[in-house]
């Protein structure tokens, strides 16, 4: 799994073709803020992302409903370290496919589809949701790549289930759904070592790093050393939120 979400992020974006010169003219931002506020499943907020710059240029007040962070801070390196752990590699092959099927799509074509997936958030409280991200681009030359997104919760909708990409066409353009995608970030049965898990079970038993170092004959220095890592793998701030991600996720 890469170290850094958000480089690898950008050397995905980075081959996007500069070759195409085209502006969805008939992109109104109003317009669709109405159709979501009638349409939408759940709580939502959306985005202007340019891809080209790696920044985003725009985040709706409604993200701090949604996730808990003030819209002028959410940044993609704040949005990168957000993604859950486990969903990190169907992120990163789902936004490789992304770019290898636009590279393949031209003119007023690249704005007939929307790209849609969902993965896991971490919100500012450090409790995870499951977001459906869908995306259209709006615009695409060699300065700027704009893309409109809206991010909706729908933890209440879809729980337990590996995230899914599909392409929506739009104008009649065909539709592909459960997209199989290249693993070329390779996706993990868990975030986790072995010892790590024996070490985050004995802790959701309630015993201390002493009871632990006892318990699996290893010294206590070391099982700090692996409840440190722990922490840091789950992106949780304390013993005892890390004990509540690991019953909702599974991971005892």
């Amino acid at each position: 799994m890469p170290a850094n979400v958000y480089s690898e992020l950008k050397k995905i974006w980075a081959n996007i073709t500069t070759e195409e010169n085209v502006t969805d003219l008939t992109f109104d931002i109003r317009m669709h803020k109405k159709l979501l506020d009638i349409f939408q499943v759940g709580n939502y907020y959306y985005m202007i992302n340019n891809v080209r710059k790696s920044r985003f240029e725009l985040v709706s007040p409604e993200m701090e409903n949604v996730l808990g962070y003030a819209p002028e801070n959410f940044d993609l390196t704040v949005y990168s370290d957000a993604i859950h752990p486990d969903d990190m590699p169907y992120f990163l092959n789902f936004e490789a496919a992304v770019a290898q099927f636009f590279s393949k799509v031209s003119g007023e074509q690249l704005f007939k589809y929307k790209v849609q997936y969902d993965h896991r958030l971490r919100r500012a409280d450090g409790e995870y949701v499951r977001i459906l991200n869908q995306y259209v681009i709006i615009q695409h030359d060699a300065d700027d790549v704009r893309t409109f997104i809206v991010q909706t919760d729908i933890t209440h909708l879809k729980k337990d289930s590996k995230p899914i990409l599909s392409f929506i066409g739009l104008d009649g353009e065909p539709s592909y759904m459960n997209v199989d995608v290249k693993d070329l970030f390779r996706i993990r049965n868990g975030i986790f070592t072995k010892r790590e898990k024996d070490v985050l079970r004995e802790l959701a038993n309630g015993k201390s790093s002493l009871e632990i170092s006892l318990y699996l004959n290893i010294s206590k220095h070391t099982v700090d050393a692996h409840r440190k890592n722990i922490l840091k793998k789950s992106a949780a701030r304390s013993t005892g939120e890390l004990i509540r991600l690991a019953f909702d996720n599974g991971w005892v």
